[in-house]
C-alpha cells in the first residue's frame, strides 16, 4: 500500500517500482540518495532487530494486550515534538510508558503502534500488516471492511497523537481514497477519529459527515456515537436538503425516549410500567433493538423474558435484534436470542446476514490465532461459531432434554453426571461454559456433590452444595431446577459449541467411566485395570483436542500449556476433574 507513497522519506518507493527486466535486479539509487537510503535501512534494523537491541533501548512502550516495545529515547525525541516533551520529564531513569496514557481517546493496537514506530525510525511506510487487515469473510475484497479501517484509523489516530503530520496527511489520503466502500456504521468510527484529530483532518471529516448526512443511520446511533455539535450539523444538514423524515432524522417521541432512558438505568421494572402506560409497544420503541446495543447483558436478558416483543422484528433500518447482537459480538446475547426465535437467515436491506457481520467485523489473525487450553476463547471466535451452528442445526431440543449418552434412569446419576460434565467443561472451555451456563441461569441454582466431596464447586470456587448421599433419596424442587439448568447447559454446549462437545463426549458417555473410582476393597488386579482404562482415556483426550485443533486450523499447543487430569482417589465412585 504504502511503499509506493510519496512520504516513504527514504526513497526506497521509486527504487522498488523500477525493475530492470535483463538482471532482475533493481538499479542502484542515485549517489545523493544511496547514504539516506542506507541510514534509514540501519535505523530500521535498530528497530527490528529485538531482542538483539534491545540491550541498547532505553524505553519500553506497553500495548492494552501485555505486549512491549523496546525503544530509543534519542530517536523518538528527534523525530517527534510529542515524545520530546514525555522523554524530556524523565532524563535520568529508565521509562516504561503505557500506551493507553499516551493515547488516551482510542485504543490502539501493536500492530498500528509498530507502524508509526517504523515510520519515526526509518521515513518508510509498510505495507498493511498480514492478517490484521483482513477479515474471516471469504467473500470479502478486504478493501473497506472493519479490520482495514480499524487498522487506519488506529495509525492516523496515534500518528496525530504523536505529532507527526506527514503520517496524518498520508493516512488521512488512504481513508478518503476508500471511504465511498465503508459501511455507514464503520464511516461513523471513521468520522469519530477524525472529529479528535482536529484540523488536521478537515476534509477527512468533512467526507464522513457527508456520507451520514446521506445514509440510512438513525438518531439514536447517531446520538450515542457522535458529539451532540456534530450530531446538529448532521440534523440540520438533512434538514436542508429535505430528509427531515423520522425514519433518518427525527428525535424518537418524548414515550419512546423515556423506555430508552430506563434502560439505560437498566430498570425494567419502569419499562414494564411505561408499557401500562399504551402510548407505544416494545418493537415500535425498538428497545430490544436498543437494550442490545447499548444495555447491559443482564437488562437484555430480563427484557426479552418479558415476552410481549418479537425477536425478529426490524427497526427503520432492516435491521433485526439478531443484526445488531452481531455488531455488538456479545456471545451471551447471541446465545439468548436463538433460543428465543431469533432467525440468523434474515438479510439485511444490503443482503448481510449475521453470520456475515459478525465475521467482516472480525479480524483473521485473531480468528485463527490458537487458543491455549484452559484460556478463554476470543468473544469473536464464539460470536462466528454459534451463528454458522444457528444456520446449520435444527431448532433447540426441550430445555429439560435428558437424552445423554450416561444419565440413565437414576437421578443421582444423572445429576452426578451433569456435575461432572458441566464441570469439565469449565476447566478446558471457560468461555464456551460460562456462555452456556449464564443463559441456562446455572448460577441460581445449588450444586449436587455426594458425601466426601468438599463443598468446593468441582471447578472452583465456593457454591452452596447439597449432599446426594441423603437417605432415603428424596426428589426435591432444587434436584429437579439444577437438572434442568445443567441439562439446558450442556444442550446449548451441543448445539452452538460442537467441538467442544465432541471432546466432552469422548471422555465421558466411555462405558465404563463411571466404574473407575478407587474402592477401599479392590484387588491389586482390578486396581491395575482401572489404571490401564484410565491411561486409554487419557489419550481419547489428547487425541480429541489434536482433532479439535486441526478443525481450526489452530498450532500444536505449547508443553506447558495447564493438563487436566481424572482423579481416581476420590469416594463413592464420583468422579472430579481437577487442573
Amino acid at each position: 500500500m504504502a511503499g509506493s507513497d510519496s512520504n516513504d522519506l527514504s526513497g526506497s518507493s521509486s527504487i522498488c517500482c523500477v525493475t530492470n527486466t535483463e538482471s532482475h535486479t533493481p538499479p542502484l539509487p542515485p549517489p545523493e540518495i544511496a547514504p539516506l537510503v542506507r541510514l534509514s535501512d540501519n535505523l530500521e534494523s535498530a528497530f527490528d532487530s529485538s531482542p538483539d537491541f534491545d540491550y541498547f533501548a532505553d524505553a519500553k512502550i506497553a500495548v492494552a494486550d501485555g505486549r512491549e516495545v523496546a525503544v530509543h529515547r534519542c530517536i523518538l525525541s528527534a523525530r517527534s515534538p510529542f515524545f520530546r516533551t514525555v522523554f524530556g520529564a524523565n532524563r535520568d531513569k529508565a521509562v516504561r510508558l503505557e500506551l493507553k496514557e499516551l493515547a488516551k481517546d482510542l485504543e490502539v493496537g501493536f500492530e498500528a503502534l509498530v507502524a508509526v514506530l517504523v515510520y519515526l525510525y526509518s521515513g518508510k511506510v509498510r505495507s498493511l500488516p498480514e492478517g490484521v487487515c483482513v477479515c474471516v469473510d471469504d467473500e470479502c475484497s478486504h478493501v473497506a471492511c472493519r479490520p482495514v479501517v480499524d487498522f487506519m484509523v488506529q495509525v492516523l489516530y496515534t500518528s496525530s497523537t504523536f505529532q507527526i503530520s506527514e503520517l496524518v496527511a498520508l493516512y488521512q489520503r488512504h481513508l478518503l481514497d476508500i471511504l465511498d466502500k465503508v459501511t455507514a456504521d464503520d464511516i461513523l468510527v471513521v468520522l469519530s477519529v477524525a472529529h479528535i484529530c482536529g484540523k488536521a483532518c478537515e476534509i477527512l471529516l468533512t467526507r464522513c459527515i457527508h456520507n451520514i448526512v446521506r445514509s440510512d443511520v438513525d438518531i439514536i446511533t447517531l446520538d450515542k456515537t457522535l458529539s451532540p455539535h456534530i450530531v446538529k450539523q448532521i440534523v440540520d444538514s438533512r434538514i436542508e436538503i429535505g430528509l427531515h423524515v423520522p425514519e433518518n432524522c427525527g428525535f424518537p417521541d418524548k414515550h419512546v425516549k423515556r423506555i430508552h432512558r430506563a434502560l439505560d438505568s437498566d430498570d425494567v421494572e419502569l419499562v414494564r410500567m411505561l408499557l401500562k402506560e399504551g402510548h407505544t409497544t416494545l418493537d415500535d420503541a425498538c428497545a430490544l433493538h436498543y437494550a442490545v446495543a447499548y444495555c447491559d447483558v443482564k437488562t437484555t436478558t430480563e427484557l426479552l423474558d418479558l415476552g410481549i416483543a418479537d425477536v425478529n422484528h426490524k427497526n427503520a433500518r432492516g435491521y433485526t435484534v439478531l443484526h445488531v447482537a452481531a455488531m455488538r459480538r456479545e456471545p451471551k446475547i447471541i446465545v439468548f436470542l436463538l433460543t428465543k426465535g431469533a432467525r440468523p437467515a434474515d438479510r439485511t436491506p444490503d443482503g448481510r446476514k449475521a453470520i456475515q457481520i459478525s465475521k467482516r467485523l472480525t479480524r483473521a489473525v485473531n480468528y485463527h490465532k490458537s487458543t491455549e487450553e484452559g484460556k478463554a476463547s476470543p468473544r469473536d471466535l464464539l460470536c462466528i461459531e454459534i451463528l454458522e451452528q444457528a444456520e446449520r442445526r435444527n431448532p433447540l431440543p426441550s430445555e429439560a432434554s435428558l437424552s445423554l449418552a450416561m444419565a440413565g434412569d437414576d437421578l443421582r446419576m444423572k445429576l452426578l453426571y451433569l456435575e461432572n460434565r458441566v464441570g469439565l467443561a469449565k476447566l478446558l472451555f471457560p468461555m464456551e461454559a460460562k456462555v452456556a451456563m449464564d443463559i441456562a441461569q446455572v448460577d441460581g441454582t445449588s450444586e449436587f456433590t455426594l458425601a466426601g466431596i468438599n463443598s468446593t464447586s468441582l471447578a472452583g470456587g465456593q457454591r452452596t452444595t447439597v449432599d446426594l448421599n441423603d437417605a432415603p433419596f428424596i426428589i426435591k424442587e432444587e434436584h429437579l431446577d439444577r437438572l434442568k439448568a445443567l441439562s439446558k447447559t450442556v444442550e446449548l454446549g451441543k448445539r452452538f459449541f460442537p467441538r467442544c462437545s465432541e471432546v466432552l463426549n469422548k471422555i465421558m458417555d466411555a462405558d465404563d467411566l463411571s466404574q473407575l473410582a478407587y474402592m477401599e476393597n479392590e484387588s491389586a488386579q482390578e486396581r491395575q485395570l482401572k489404571k490401564e482404562r484410565y491411561l486409554e482415556l487419557q489419550e481419547i483426550l489428547c487425541k480429541a483436542f489434536d482433532e479439535d485443533k486441526e478443525d481450526f486450523g489452530w498450532s500444536t499447543l505449547s508443553s506447558s500449556s495447564s493438563s487436566t487430569s481424572i482423579d481416581l482417589t476420590k469416594p463413592n465412585g464420583t468422579l472430579i476433574f481437577k487442573k
